[in-house]
């Protein structure tokens, strides 16, 4: 049997991804809990990864996406991801927006992390929802969390 050296078992990250991968994974600049967002949604997955995300929305369109991340760097990729898709867009082109988008353009998700893809749009969906039933009855808004 033949012993396995350091460069045989190595795994290289940054070789292993594509460029707008590593981007969306190192990016920080949306590491921030907006005061009193138009829209808020947590979603945490098995892995006990969880996305929280803030939504500034005017006239029906998302202005400002930031992130409170706790997870891996498949999660973080995947939040910014779906930040870069939505940013700008109407509220109606976001509800539009599936996990395989996410991974298609993150281009080198692990196929064993899509669950992250999920877990952005997951946290997604739940921001429109709940500025859905806010634009509704602005009166639950304080009482939201």
């Amino acid at each position: 049997m033949k012993k396995q050296t350091m460069n045989e078992t190595d795994f290289d990250f940054l070789q292993a991804h594509s460029e707008r991968f590593l981007e969306m994974a190192f990016r920080t600049d949306r590491d921030e809990r907006l005061h009193h967002p138009d829209a808020y949604g947590r979603n945490t997955g098995d892995c006990g990864d969880s996305i929280k995300i803030f939504l500034m929305i005017q006239n029906g369109r998302i202005e400002t996406v930031s992130f409170a991340i706790d997870g891996c760097v498949n999660t973080r990729a995947s939040a910014n991801m779906l930040g870069d898709m939505i940013e700008n867009k109407t509220v109606g082109e976001a509800w539009k927006i599936r996990p395989d988008d996410i991974a298609r353009e993150l281009e080198t998700l692990p196929e064993a992390s899509y669950h992250c893809a999920e877990l952005a749009a997951g946290a997604l969906y739940r921001a429109l929802a709940r500025y859905q039933t806010i634009r509704r009855d602005p009166w639950k808004k304080n009482y939201m969390k």
